[in-house]
């Protein structure tokens, strides 16, 4: 019988086998300073390109305020218990009901973590007779939460209606005979990507084919819309959408979540949510600060204006100057580049130390071999100066990508290997 750890001091995966190269800098970095548009990243200004506060309430002077006397009136432990025993109180109610009410929905309910809360609504939503049929670059929470299925699954191509439609097919017949059935899953927003997941397209399959409809709008939440409530409204389906998800953790700046629905299905899943059946209510300092954050984005629309004049401003600044920006819909800007791993690190390390520009790298496995993908999230806290100078920082690392400079530094890395 073999050592468990046996698999584990053999082969530590396609990217921790980098960690000696990579850790404390491309992964695990340290960023320092107040959340903005320009902090410290050992000892240095840089730009930051790679924090999710889309509306710029992390540092909010009026969110700061709130935040710190919920902390004061009721600490880090208040309410003790899971919300079905002893950890609910009015202020999550009153969350729940003005969530719901903004993204046009008869009800909600609050979840602790998003991660956890995707993955803990799909294992809800279906049993073993039932079939789910998800887009294949979906997030990693509803791959794992599609993993606890015990019946059937199937992927479709990206935002491919076509390949969707195929799959309903089988499933629809597969139902049939289990007596389950469909659950469709896809997001408002791909969050590596940018594109909008094809919401009308999808909703309007549902003349054709039984399924419900669950998205994950994490990313949507907050900056698209004409008020703000995401995805579905931007593109006017929130109706079709069954049950609706967001996150606190970007566009409001915070920790938890929440599922919107009918309030006979919200009711449903708030008695069989195991992540929050059994785990301890959302601090009140978070429901607190949400409450805060939430009237905010309601009567501030500057906030998303801005957001969106700083998005354009780089996204058609990149475009202009020739570079590789995929399909984005939405402010997530990936920026799409030619090379090795190792040559990534360098450009990377390059752009951070003598450019000042901190953005989150993306390498294989999460995208093809030979793909360097730099992923920029603008927010309403950066400035034009910000746009410009990244603007060029971004030319003179391709030029130097491209004249081989980056695969020279990298030999060293690859020695370093072997």
């Amino acid at each position: 019988m073999k050592d468990l750890f046996e698999k584990i001091y053999r082969d530590k995966g396609p990217l921790g086998k980098w960690a000696s190269q990579a850790e404390g800098y491309f992964v695990f970095p340290k960023l320092e300073g107040q959340i903005a548009n320009r902090m410290k990243f050992r000892g240095k200004d840089v730009i930051t390109w790679s924090i999710n506060d889309y509306l710029g309430l992390a540092n909010h002077p009026e969110v700061r305020k709130v935040d710190a006397e919920a902390a004061k009136q009721y600490g880090s432990a208040y309410p003790m218990g899971a919300r079905m025993m002893s950890g609910h109180t009015d202020l999550h109610e009153k969350l729940q009901n003005e969530l719901a009410s903004f993204v046009n929905k008869e009800a909600a309910y609050l979840l602790n973590f998003g991660y956890q809360g995707m993955v803990s609504t799909i294992d809800a939503l279906v049993t073993k007779n039932d079939i789910i049929v998800y887009d294949v670059d979906a997030h990693a929470c509803i791959i794992d939460g599609v993993r606890l299925h015990m019946g059937k699954r199937f992927t479709y191509k990206h935002n491919d209606v076509e390949s969707l439609e195929k799959n309903l097919e089988r499933a629809t017949k597969m139902a049939e005979q289990t007596g389950g059935g469909i659950l469709v899953i896809s997001e408002g927003v791909f969050g590596m990507r940018g594109e909008q997941g094809r919401l009308k397209e999808i909703a309007a399959l549902k003349k054709k084919y039984n399924f419900r409809f669950l998205v994950d709008d994490a990313h949507g939440f907050g900056t698209l819309g004409k008020t703000g409530a995401g995805a579905g409204e931007e593109q006017g389906v929130q109706d079709d959408i069954d049950v609706y998800f967001a996150t606190f953790a970007k566009s409001l700046a915070s920790t938890g979540a929440f599922i919107a629905a009918d309030q006979e299905i919200i009711d449903f899943l708030k008695y069989n949510l195991r992540s929050q059946m059994f785990a301890k209510s959302l601090q009140m300092q978070l429901v607190v600060g949400a409450l805060k954050r939430l009237e905010m984005l309601k009567t501030n629309p500057e906030m998303k204006a801005k957001l969106w004049n700083n998005t354009n401003a780089l996204q058609s600044g990149l475009k202009n100057r020739g570079f590789d920006i995929g399909t984005t819909q939405s402010c997530v800007t990936p920026v799409y580049l030619k090379g090795s791993i190792p040559e990534a690190m360098a450009l990377v390390r390059d752009l951070r130390e003598n450019y000042g520009i901190f953005c989150s790298i993306v390498v294989y496995p999460v995208i093809p071999k030979g793909m360097i993908l730099l992923r920029l999230i603008p927010t309403a806290t950066h400035t034009l100066e910000d746009v410009n100078e990244t603007l060029d920082a971004f030319d003179a690392i391709r030029n130097r990508l491209e004249n081989g400079t980056y695969k020279r530094l990298s030999e060293a890395v690859i020695a370093s290997m072997e």
